[in-house]
């Protein structure tokens, strides 16, 4: 496994002792700092990473802007954006961050396909970003970074020692926030 990441043309080692937690679509994680959260294919999906800077983080990958959108039956809280920010504030505030030191970095959201309907229906990506932003901003928590948008999907990893998040775009470029 190749534990390195390059960004703006200097290499980064991720040392060898973290563990690396990988967060699959609708899934969620709480770690320290002795971990690095990771998810790939954000296309319209859009990665959330809560964090205190004081080793302390979690990541969700959400897949769709609102619970009431499921057609029925047991619904998944952590694809939706309306839930899942709520369900990840709750980890960390039981895991003992307080609620006013979480600060927010986001992913993804892109428009992924080309097509004639361009109603809000079809824009998943922005109506996903829409919508965490509505979350984290009930919550009071500041988005610290950002990188939403566009039309290339996303792989993030996080070190939540550091607070970076290394952002790999799909055809290339590479970010570091």
């Amino acid at each position: 496994m190749d534990n390195s990441w390059t960004i703006s043309g200097q290499s980064r080692v991720i040392h060898d002792k973290k563990k690396r937690i990988r967060i699959g679509i609708g899934q969620m994680a709480a770690a320290g700092t002795d971990a690095l959260l990771t998810t790939t294919g954000l296309g319209s999906c859009v990665g959330v990473v809560l964090y205190n800077g004081k080793g302390m983080a979690g990541m969700i990958h959400i897949m769709l802007p609102e619970a009431q959108t499921a057609l029925h039956g047991r619904v998944n809280r952590w694809k939706y954006a309306d839930t899942a920010v709520d369900d990840l504030v709750d980890s960390l505030i039981n895991k003992g961050c307080r609620p006013g030191s979480l600060k927010a970095k986001i992913a993804g959201g892109a428009h992924m396909f080309s097509v004639k309907d361009q109603s809000p229906r079809i824009r998943i990506g922005e109506r996903n970003v829409s919508a965490v932003k509505s979350r984290l901003t009930e919550h009071l928590i500041p988005i610290i970074a950002e990188d939403t948008g566009g039309q290339v999907g996303r792989s993030i990893l996080f070190n939540v020692e550091t607070s970076e998040m290394n952002i790999k775009k799909a055809g290339g470029g590479e970010l570091l926030l």
